[in-house]
């Protein structure tokens, strides 16, 4: 019968096949830990370099800016990455995926922007008061500082979840996996030549087809909802972030 408004077998086996799966889970809590301390340390990487950039009396300051801005349009490339984590011995350990990724100069530009939409009449308050530049940065301009800070952990934790490129290159152990590299491995596996089969070997293995397709299609919902159901934590500040991050340069 054809389909008109509601689905014709309507089925959730392959989502309890997904949950039963061991290495799923340990893929998931896997991708957990690159998500919380990537998005950490991004946030602190950026709040601690945006703040010095934001002082109008610092020396070669436009010049530190502009060094910032040449690796966001050049780079090293793969190689001399690959060669760098290895040297540092971070090769086949979950630092070699953490560690390249906490720094991000869009994230301290972005920031920066932010820095200086605080008023100065703010900042010389906290001086005469007798702040010093850490009180300052952490218990004045921070607290009016979360909605550029939504912005980036937003940023972070989407481009983090969806990453699977960095442990292809540098975790050969399959344990240290994300979630996504399980769904790479998963997707792009290989499919079967029906014409080659038998018509009972061909029924039975497009059964399978089926199943492998609906898994795969499971398996990508199921890895793509933690994101979806992010946003609306962040979603009151991530607007105003965005807008005020992006006027005063």
């Amino acid at each position: 019968m054809n389909v008109l408004f509601w689905p014709k077998g309507f089925y959730l086996g392959s989502y309890e096949l997904i949950i039963k799966d061991a290495k799923m889970w340990w893929a998931y809590s896997n991708t957990l830990i690159y998500v919380i301390s990537g998005t950490l340390l991004n946030c602190f990487a950026a709040v601690l370099g945006a703040y010095p950039l934001t002082a109008r009396n610092l020396k070669g300051r436009k010049w530190v800016i502009a060094y910032l801005i040449i690796p966001m349009y050049f780079g090293g490339g793969l190689i001399p990455s690959y060669l760098l984590v290895n040297q540092l011995g971070l090769y086949n350990t979950m630092f070699a995926v953490i560690i390249p990724g906490a720094v991000s100069i869009w994230n301290i530009i972005l920031v920066r922007t932010f820095f200086m939409t605080i008023p100065e009449g703010l900042k010389e308050s906290a001086f005469i008061d007798g702040a010093s530049h850490w009180q300052l940065l952490f218990k004045v301009m921070l607290p009016v500082s979360k909605p550029i800070l939504a912005v980036i952990a937003i940023y972070s934790i989407v481009l983090i979840w969806n990453s699977w490129f960095d442990a292809l290159v540098y975790l050969p152990n399959e344990k240290l996996h994300p979630l996504q590299m399980y769904l790479y491995r998963v997707v792009v596996q290989q499919s079967i030549d029906l014409k080659e089969l038998t018509m009972d070997e061909s029924r039975t293995a497009l059964a399978n087809l089926l199943t492998n397709t609906q898994l795969k299609y499971s398996i990508i919902v199921f890895t793509t909802l933690p994101v979806i159901f992010t946003y609306p934590f962040f979603q009151r500040y991530f607007i105003k972030g965005a807008l005020l991050g992006s006027l005063k340069e």
